[in-house]
């Protein structure tokens, strides 16, 4: 090519187009990041229940550092390798991540997330407090069940009279035709769940009849809907102001009797009582009140959430907190402990220490934003990985490598773009 002179369409032993070459070559080198210190590892979907990948970030200043491509350990381990120098790792409770940082950086210090501690708790209180909704019938009398609740008694009974004559699991479920799961449900409950704790409902004491008018003026006639529109339009006001009132039947709830559903029962349970209005604070002393678990379970919820502000110390209350759960019937906290005392290492460390992960979640949630609303300008979503690479790294590097799922092993690093098919991920 002359000097001064355009440049050919496709240069000669090049696979790109001219443009493509231009914008390489315009493109500045991608800044070298410093290895952060204190990083935070999550995971997010980029198709759920199909594919995942990994965001890492800086847990300090909340800068993206990566993003791999799934969120295998192997992956991951590999990443840590590269980049030696990370003292602290925040993450959830992922086996795999944990696995990854203990091969990797032995000696680096990892930290359980605080609010995934706080989840997995709330994700226990509920089936404690559907394990007692009897207790709770002095507080809220349940009304008459419907089907459901009649079938659900009736294998339950059905089960334990099998097991009671010696039947076995398996058998029980080809006789009752129940799936094994199923008769193994119904074989560990001590008695049948009631499933709705509600009060009985009737009709509005204030609710006109279809025979009276509004004003209780006299007998009014029923008012088809094609009255009431032709009304509507031409008195322009809303066909449902002038006959919803008057054909009202719907039953609403007593106003002096609570609802205590389960889930209502542990929203009370989970706040900080300040917050909780008197009305909420008088039924939330009835509901603890209900049983001697329900009393320690409320005692419990309270003390792991004052765990949660980091504080020297809260290593030791935590196996306190420990001793007083393992010692109340609360199967389903106790498995919680158990989980804990796992992890406890990582535990410990995130109750005492004051970083968390909060930051690596945003950026997944942003990164998956991105993903789904930021398509790129050129390319196909079956273009090979060779291609996706050349798009997103600067001209005469290939990135980390090609992942077996036809991703580049790390997406970016630093700032720019990479182009993944139709899809483009920015780094501001």
């Amino acid at each position: 090519m002359r000097p001064g002179g355009r440049p050919p369409r496709r240069p000669a032993g090049c696979a790109v187009s001219r443009s493509t070459a231009l914008r390489h070559l315009r493109r500045p080198p991608l800044p070298q990041q410093a290895i952060p210190r204190v990083i935070g590892v999550d995971d997010f979907a980029l198709r759920r229940r199909h594919r995942y990948a990994t965001v890492i970030t800086n847990a300090e200043t909340g800068r993206r550092v990566a993003v791999l491509p799934d969120r295998e350990a192997a992956t991951l381990e590999s990443w840590l390798r590269e980049h030696l120098g990370i003292e602290v790792v925040c993450r959830d409770g992922s086996a795999a991540y944990a696995e990854a940082v203990r091969r990797a950086l032995p000696d680096a210090v990892q930290v359980s997330d605080r609010w995934h501690l706080w989840r997995n708790l709330c994700d226990k209180v509920l089936p404690e407090v559907r394990a007692h909704a009897g207790c709770r019938a002095t507080i809220n009398p349940p009304r008459p069940g419907g089907v459901r609740e009649q079938t659900t008694r009736d294998r339950w009974n059905k089960v334990h009279s099998l097991l009671g004559q010696g039947v076995g699991l398996l058998d029980c479920s080809r006789r009752l035709n129940l799936a094994l799961n199923t008769v193994k449900r119904y074989a560990r409950m001590p008695e049948p769940q009631a499933l709705r704790i509600a009060p009985p409902t009737g009709p509005p004491s204030s609710a006109p009849t279809a025979t009276t008018s509004a004003n209780g003026a006299g007998p009014t006639p029923p008012c088809p809907s094609c009255i009431c529109s032709v009304r509507s339009r031409n008195l322009a006001i809303p066909a449902a102001s002038t006959c919803c009132t008057a054909t009202s039947t719907r039953a609403a709830p007593k106003a002096t009797v609570p609802v205590t559903t389960p889930r209502h029962a542990r929203r009370l349970l989970l706040p900080d009582p300040e917050n909780l209005r008197p009305k909420e604070t008088a039924l939330l002393e009835k509901t603890a009140a209900a049983c001697p678990e329900m009393t320690a379970l409320a005692d419990l919820v309270r003390g792991f959430a004052a765990l949660l502000k980091p504080a020297e110390g809260n290593d030791v209350r935590l196996t306190e907190w420990i001793k007083a759960a393992r010692a109340v019937d609360l199967p389903h906290l106790r498995s919680l402990t158990n989980g804990l005392q796992i992890d406890r290492p990582a535990v410990d460390a995130g109750l005492t220490l004051p970083y968390h992960n909060g930051r690596s979640m945003r950026n997944a949630l942003g990164t998956r934003r991105q993903a789904a609303v930021s398509p790129g300008t050129s390319g196909s979503s079956g273009s090979s990985p060779e291609t996706s690479d050349t798009s997103g790294s600067p001209p005469g590097t290939s990135g980390s490598g090609a992942a077996s799922s036809g991703l580049p092993a790390a997406w970016y690093e630093g700032e720019g773009s990479v182009r993944l098919g139709r899809l483009e991920l920015r780094q501001y």
